[in-house]
């Protein structure tokens, strides 16, 4: 399904899902984008196969009306208890997989989407319910060489190789989490005899799987309590970026604008915590991002990048 079709359904889904009332087929052609500049035969055709499109992919949209004596155009509305799951139970395994893929199934491009379709219901009048959202939750996806290798030997239950810290590990994957911008890897670490957490970025080289499938079982409760150490870290400090207009969202969504366009640029502080992953963040954002205080962090960016250049054999 191309992206801008992608688009579309989301933002459909998103008016129906957080509407509290029927909202009427011209209220959506208003509300949805990707209807902008059809004429109604062309609408009423697009809107008609977008409807059955969500109905085949399982979205339960109802027809009906809340006006009580002028009834004859129809609403559409999704109601909460027919979209959302009833409750599940899962195994350690299939938790596992679970809690890594939902945190990387949708790219970037749907949280702009999301907010451009949530900004278009609060412009028309209507109270989104913002709760009903869950479901649609985009989140970051993966850009670390390393996760995919590990991402199959979490599936399969297969040992890893690789070197951190400059020492030779053999680990048995448990769970991938993100958490303040930084992919971590929970398992056991037969080199050491104990549970440890990696930092993905911190990997050296490549990550090889070894042994056969099924070669461990995954606890009931995979890492949780190496994971909770990662909840403790707050942003304890604040950046000044210089982020060249409409780039770098994974920051500017986290960062409070603070001064309008200058020519191409604009001005965000950005909260972070220290030792955090905020250096690798704002390096791939490579030349659309600028530190422009703390010196120190500006200099940490600026030796990130020396060294990505060092490794590729480039000489600056």
């Amino acid at each position: 399904m191309e992206r801008r079709t992608s688009e579309r359904l989301v933002n459909l889904t998103i008016a129906l899902l957080t509407a509290r009332t029927f909202t009427s087929k011209d209220r959506l052609r208003d509300l949805v984008e990707g209807y902008h500049g059809l004429n109604n035969e062309n609408f009423d055709r697009q809107f008609e196969r977008d409807k059955d499109t969500l109905r085949a992919l399982g979205v339960p949209i109802e027809t009906g009306t809340d006006e009580r004596y002028f009834a004859d155009e129809p609403g559409y509305r999704i109601r909460r208890d027919d979209f959302e799951l009833p409750p599940l139970s899962f195994g350690p395994a299939e938790v596992a997989v679970l809690v890594t893929a939902a945190q990387v199934w949708q790219q970037a491009s749907v949280a702009e989407s999301t907010t451009r379709a949530l900004t278009k219901v609060w412009a028309s009048g209507v109270e989104p319910d913002i709760d009903r959202l869950g479901a649609l939750r985009p989140h970051i996806s993966a850009r670390e060489p390393a996760w995919q290798t590990l991402w199959d030997a979490l599936q399969a239950r297969r040992y890893v190789t690789f070197t951190y810290h400059n020492m030779a590990r053999r680990v048995a994957p448990f769970v991938l989490a993100y958490r303040h911008g930084a992919w971590y890897l929970a398992g056991f670490d037969d080199t050491r005899g104990a549970p440890r957490l990696f930092k993905l970025g911190r990997i050296q080289g490549e990550v090889s799987l070894t042994g056969e499938p099924g070669a461990y079982e995954l606890p009931a409760t995979p890492a949780t309590e190496l994971l909770a150490g990662l909840e403790e870290a707050q942003p304890d400090a604040t950046a000044l970026l210089a982020v060249r207009s409409g780039r770098a969202p994974w920051l500017t969504r986290r960062a409070e604008l603070v001064a309008q366009a200058e020519g191409e640029w604009r001005r965000w502080q950005l909260p972070y915590a220290s030792g955090g992953a905020v250096v690798d963040d704002i390096a791939m954002g490579g030349a659309d991002v600028r530190v422009i205080e703390p010196a120190e962090l500006a200099e940490a960016v600026k030796a990130h990048h020396q060294a990505l250049l060092a490794n590729l054999g480039v000489t600056p």
